[in-house]
């Protein structure tokens, strides 16, 4: 039998992780479980992704600072998943992250703090 709705890790964390051939990991997964070869594992960039989470309940107003964030040098992608105007809680009694940031760099301390100064860029209203 085989999960139907299984998820490695959650949702949209998976793009900060790399495979040669483009592989999803997902695929290198399901390959895996079926005993299918998988890539060899091919040295790339560290890459790091930040959960952005909702700081109080209320709702969404705006996320300013997005430009100012994804233009932060290192940043690779910033998505927001809640829809502005829509009741948020913090977990654990919320469900889900506002959305994330992702990052490459030349050592993992460096996407660490690249993804350090993406979030201080970013102000949540919340009302």
């Amino acid at each position: 039998m085989l999960e139907l709705a299984a998820r490695c890790i959650g949702g949209l964390c998976s793009r900060a992780l790399r495979f040669p051939g483009g592989t999803s990991l997902e695929e290198m997964v399901l390959a895996n479980a079926l005993g299918r070869p998988t890539p060899g594992h091919r040295g790339g960039r560290p890459s790091g992704v930040l959960m952005l989470p909702v700081p109080r309940a209320g709702v969404l107003r705006a996320v300013e600072g997005r430009t100012e964030a994804a233009a932060t040098p290192g940043i690779t992608g910033l998505t927001i998943t809640i829809p502005l105007g829509q009741r948020v809680r913090p977990l654990p009694e919320g469900d889900r992250y506002l959305g994330f940031v992702f990052a490459e760099g030349d050592t993992q301390d460096q996407v660490e703090k690249t993804l350090g100064v993406a979030r201080e860029r970013l102000c949540i209203v919340i009302q």
